[in-house]
């Protein structure tokens, strides 16, 4: 089954777009009962570019539930196309959520489905500001161009800034791979946007399309100082989707042709540098950074469900923990789910139903995330990382598949495997060989090896020439082994042909490619989701650290586990220099394989997909200790804790971080206590957190 309404479109828009690890267990609640929904397509024109000098016209559908209206405001949610669709695509999710109470406003993004101007990458200046004016026109504040204005969904008193806003709706938003950066672009200017669920998206263009996974910046995530190998086949495919879009939208804005077909000039100017040449200027990675939101994460404050696909050779699983790991150390409340399917690939049976959410994974956290964050469900989504297994056999509901940690990583300290030899894989760093295994590049970017055509083919064979690829491989594996998490590789080069003329810099650099082989009994080689690790080094002769592609795969008892290194590949703009490339080992400084492997027997712990107050908790004594839920820490103002209806109690201050000691007086003959805390947030919104104690008895 694949992911409904929030994935790019198929055929060519669809190109584009262990041990113990315990499952998971969502409640099988139903959505609410469905609502009558009313459907009305509306225009606006929007001013974007940096001087907000440019008028872009912007199609949209608007979902009206029939419970909205002026007395009963609904909160709303803002959805966007992927790249080379249109607002159509986002119709299922739409007419879903508008039967269960929300306003849907469904929009094509610029330079697609009906809507006027260029792609401009979702960069904040255009895509961002656009999508900002829509927001408005939630909060009551801007007319369609026929006149439409509403005054039927929910406001909020303040933004996620603290401060008080002009037309300020309550509002969500949803989307995946181009609609889900367009969220970053939004929330990084608007404060209003109250939280959003960005799906297989990027955290810095400049490495999804160019990526190096070595040399990487200092706090910077997937960012690199040395300009990254280029992904021919994915930057052809994002060209052509982007360029027909453009002619068969010509009617709606003909200036958009000429000079760059559909696209920012400054798009053209980058795809071709980097496909002739394998590698962009930094102009061109500046142009794309500024459209990623790691140039400005730090704008980001608002609750973020992080959805990244394993199955993903464009947009990878590193793109994600990048996103994650800056949101998390700032304190922005964000989840990480990384689910089985991506633009390589399909989402697994039962994983990925947005209309149907009763019945898979995904969906039923997507509804539970924005029933808390939008209308204040008590039911709070935990803030963990939860990852598919395809090694767990299920029927319908994906969920026993998924596991769960509290945080990412799973694996807190990887294991290191030493290279040994020419060929060697060994636990034991005293048994490490000395060696040197070589590789040979050629020239003008020969591709060498094949591990895919990007979505085209996920099944032809992953073959190596010989004499282009080195192989390190571990003995049989002595038991199934469980990689969750990023593994890397720390090794010394030898090249003695690139390294003077790399000085030269860009793509006269070495590139190599990296990827992790299970080896079965029989030979057959699987390559998990067909995703590697492209690096360039600009001082092949000093130590090098290589990020490998994050993966979530069991070895199974018997394989081998293999790391390949390779000159070339049929994806990628590969060496414009041939030369030998020695990868030299000894036992006083051996290569190094660092990996995230799942301990065996250790238990990662069940969880539901969001936590409801419990009917009746184990019987009690009449004295508990109170605590705020992780999820509100930071973010409330003050409390009221009411017992039986009584109020016993106010917090402010540190009294909001510390516990708080409650006597349960029920009421008479009453063997249940309800305990509320009613929560006025720094955002301006009031939540409440209900919860049920058992008393055991009258107290001596």
């Amino acid at each position: 089954m694949r992911k409904q309404s929030v994935r790019p479109r198929r055929r060519l828009a669809g190109l584009l777009t262990a041990c113990g690890l315990a499952g998971l267990a969502l409640l099988p609640v139903a959505p609410a009962q469905a609502e009558e929904v009313s459907v009305k397509t509306l225009r606006f024109a929007t001013v974007v570019g940096p001087d907000d000098d440019i008028t872009c016209t912007v199609v949209a559908d608007l979902y009206k539930p029939a419970s909205a209206t002026k007395a009963r405001p609904a909160p709303a949610i803002l959805t966007t196309n992927g790249f080379g669709g249109s607002k159509d695509d986002q119709a299922g999710f739409a007419k879903f959520y508008a039967s269960q109470g929300y306003v849907v406003l469904s929009y094509s993004g610029l330079g697609f489905g009906g809507s006027g101007c260029k792609i401009t990458l979702d960069d904040r200046d255009y895509d961002g500001k656009a999508g900002s004016q829509l927001i408005t026109f939630l909060g009551g504040g801007k007319a369609a161009t026929d006149g439409t204005t509403i005054d039927y969904v929910r406001r909020d008193a303040k933004g996620a800034d603290g401060a008080a806003h002009e037309f300020d709706p309550r509002v969500g938003m949803l989307g995946g791979s181009y609609g889900g950066q367009i969220q970053f672009a939004i929330a990084g200017i608007d404060p209003r946007l109250d939280t959003i669920i960005p799906i297989i998206t990027w955290n810095d263009l400049s490495y999804s399309l160019m990526p190096n996974n070595a040399d990487t910046l200092r706090g910077r995530g997937v960012s690199s100082e040395t300009p990254g190998v280029t992904k021919v086949l994915w930057g052809a495919l994002f060209s052509v989707l982007g360029i027909v879009n453009g002619v068969s939208q010509v009617s709606v804005d003909p200036s958009r042709i000429l000079p760059c077909p559909n696209f920012d000039d400054r798009v053209c100017t980058a795809l071709v540098q980097a496909g002739v040449t394998g590698a962009p200027s930094d102009a061109q990675i500046a142009f794309l950074r500024h459209a990623s939101v790691v140039s400005f994460i730090d704008k980001i404050r608002i609750p973020t469900m992080l959805v990244q696909g394993q199955g993903d050779t464009l947009f990878n699983l590193r793109e994600s923990v990048a996103t994650y790991q800056s949101l998390k150390a700032q304190g922005t409340p964000v989840k990480l789910t990384w689910e089985f399917g991506g633009h390589s690939g399909p989402a697994a049976p039962g994983e990925a139903n947005v209309t149907k959410p009763e019945t898979n994974y995904q969906g039923r956290l997507y509804l539970d995330w924005f029933d808390h964050y939008l209308k204040d469900s008590p039911k709070v989504p935990p803030l963990d990382f939860t990852f598919f297994r395809d090694w767990v056999t299920y029927q319908g509901n994906a969920t026993p598949a998924y596991g769960r940690a509290p945080a990412y990583p799973a694996v807190a300290s990887p294991t290191p495997l030493y290279l040994s030899g020419t060929d060697g894989l060994v636990a034991d760093k005293a048994a490490v060989k000395d060696g040197a295994a070589t590789l040979l590049t050629t020239a003008a970017g020969a591709p060498t090896s094949f591990t895919e055509a990007s979505a085209i083919d996920q099944k032809t064979p992953v073959s190596d020439i010989p004499g282009t690829t080195v192989r390190f491989e571990t003995p049989p594996l002595q038991a199934d082994t469980d990689i969750v998490g990023v593994p890397s590789v720390d090794l010394r080069l030898i090249a003695p042909v690139q390294e003077p003329v790399g000085q030269i810099g860009g793509p006269t650099e070495l590139a190599l490619f990296f990827k992790l082989y299970d080896v079965a009994p029989d030979g057959t080689i699987t390559l998990t989701h067909r995703v590697i690790s492209p690096a360039r080094f600009a001082s092949p002769s000093l130590p090098v650290h290589v990020d490998l592609p994050g993966t979530v795969h069991r070895f199974p008892k018997g394989h081998r586990l293999v790391l390949a290194i390779s000159g070339g590949d049929v994806a990628y703009r590969g060496n414009l220099i041939p030369g030998p490339v020695q990868i030299r080992t000894s036992p006083g400084s051996p290569g190094v394989l660092n990996l995230p492997i799942a301990q065996a027997g250790r238990d990662y712990g069940a969880v539901v997909g969001a936590s409801v107050p419990p009917a009746a908790r184990a019987c009690r004594t009449r004295r508990v200790a109170l605590h705020l839920r992780s999820t509100f820490r930071g973010r409330v103002r003050s409390a009221v804790v009411t017992v039986a209806g009584r109020r016993v109690a106010t917090l402010t201050g540190a009294r909001l971080t510390r516990s708080t000691p409650v006597a349960l007086k029920p009421a008479k003959k009453a063997r249940t206590v309800v305990v509320r805390i009613r929560m006025r947030l720094k955002s301006g919104r009031v939540a409440t957190d209900v919860r049920r104690y058992k008393v055991c008895g009258t107290s001596r």
